[in-house]
C-alpha cells in the first residue's frame, strides 16, 4: 500500500532533499518506523526517547489532525496522504 508523505523543510536534509517521499504502511506508527529504515536519524527527529509523537510535531492523514483521530495508531489506506507538519510558535507583542 502506498502512502504519500510531505516532508517538512527542517527533516528534508535526511530525505535527500525530497519534498516529498512514499512509504509503505498500515498505520502512522508503521510509517515513521519505515521512514526511519529509509532514512536513518528521522524517527529521532519525530519521536521522543519514548518513541511518541514530540508535542510539537503534528501529523495530518488527508487534511485530519490525527491527534481526532487514533493518534499513532491511525490506520491508513492505499493513496492516502500524510503531512508532517512542525508546529510553529510566535505570536504579537
Amino acid at each position: 500500500m502506498s502512502i504519500k508523505v510531505r516532508i517538512p523543510a527542517p527533516l528534508q536534509k535526511l530525505t535527500q532533499n525530497k519534498v516529498e517521499v512514499e512509504v509503505e504502511a498500515g498505520n502512522i506508527n508503521e510509517l515513521v518506523d519505515d521512514l526511519e529504515k529509509r532514512f536513518p536519524g528521522v524517527k529521532a527527529r519525530i519521536c521522543d526517547e519514548n518513541g511518541k509523537i514530540r508535542r510539537f510535531i503534528n501529523f495530518y492523514v488527508n487534511n485530519e489532525d490525527i491527534r481526532f483521530l487514533k493518534g499513532y495508531d491511525t490506520e491508513l489506506k492505499n493513496n492516502d496522504e500524510v503531512s508532517i507538519i512542525p508546529a510553529i510558535a510566535g505570536g504579537s507583542e
